[in-house]
């Protein structure tokens, strides 16, 4: 993303703010050993280090006790939207018969945090204004729906509205990248494929030309991009688990999350958009 358009403000909602939350990513979630737990855990059961103020009991030692997976996680500020705006402080706890439709609506907020995540980048980035237009638009429309109550959130076809979400984006990618590209190629074309996403796990990707590339839910899974220019590159759904970003330069790649950048390994020399908090545990 171009840091002259950069807008703080604009992502400031979608900032975490766990001490205004009730602990949703602890109790409505799935925990499952393969996303960086050490048990399972079901969907609905609080986790056993959730407090009674809704704290967590480990949250120092979160790696070093297994739960890599609560480290990398980032709800876009669903949470603390569900527990103080939708919900107005009432908590699962005091309102137990509430609880399950919370937890519900806490899933459905959180995809609609992202989708503003996205469409708040492709506008920060888009200079057609035709389509700019109608990214802000949508980002009104969706702001506005996460509004709603919660009887209305859960009626919503979210799967409607990420279509339409999606061609904006989709058609912002290719006109950002087409810009970057200018002529140039990426040779990425030969990789293989799993479920139709591009299939780099544990790739040496070190010297692939990727500024630009078409990495859009691309298994990255402990890829070695270590000192890549991935600028303007498309990474929206790409895995980057464990993927070596040191010395990478990530400032302009399109449609990159906090979630993404936690669950990857990188350093000091690791170049992020200001969107991006550098990860403590770098």
């Amino acid at each position: 993303m171009n840091e002259n358009t950069f807008d703080e403000e604009l992502f400031e909602d979608l900032k975490i703010n766990c001490q205004k939350c009730f602990g949703f990513c602890c109790v409505a979630l799935y925990f499952s050993a393969s996303d960086g737990f050490p048990n399972n855990k079901n969907a609905g059961k609080p986790c056993l280090n959730l407090q009674a103020d809704f704290s967590c009991s480990i949250h120092k030692d979160l790696r070093k006790k297994g739960l890599k997976g609560c480290t990398t996680y980032d709800c876009f500020g669903a949470g603390q939207k569900v527990a103080q705006i939708t919900y107005a402080g009432h908590n699962w706890r005091e309102n137990p018969e509430l609880s399950d439709k919370m937890y519900e609506v806490f899933l459905i907020m959180r995809q609609l945090h992202e989708m503003l995540w996205y469409l708040k980048q492709a506008f920060s980035i888009q200079t057609n204004e035709k389509i700019k237009n109608k990214i802000n638009n949508l980002i009104t429309e969706t702001e506005d729906i996460t509004k709603s109550a919660p009887d209305l959130l859960m009626t919503l076809d979210i799967e409607v509205h990420r279509d339409n979400v999606n061609t904006l984006l989709r058609q912002t990618s290719e006109f950002i990248r087409a810009k970057a590209l200018s002529n140039r190629k990426t040779n990425l074309k030969r990789k293989k494929t799993i479920a139709g996403r591009l299939d780099c796990i544990g790739a040496d990707l070190k010297k692939i030309n990727l500024k630009g590339a078409d990495l859009r839910g691309a298994f990255l899974i402990a890829a070695d991009l270590r000192g890549n220019d991935m600028s303007y590159a498309d990474l929206i759904g790409a895995d980057l688990r464990d993927a070596d970003i040191r010395g990478a330069n990530l400032k302009d790649s399109l449609f990159i999350t906090q979630s993404q950048i936690n669950s990857a390994k990188g350093d000091s020399s690791t170049i992020l958009p200001k969107s991006i908090v550098r990860p403590a545990s770098w």
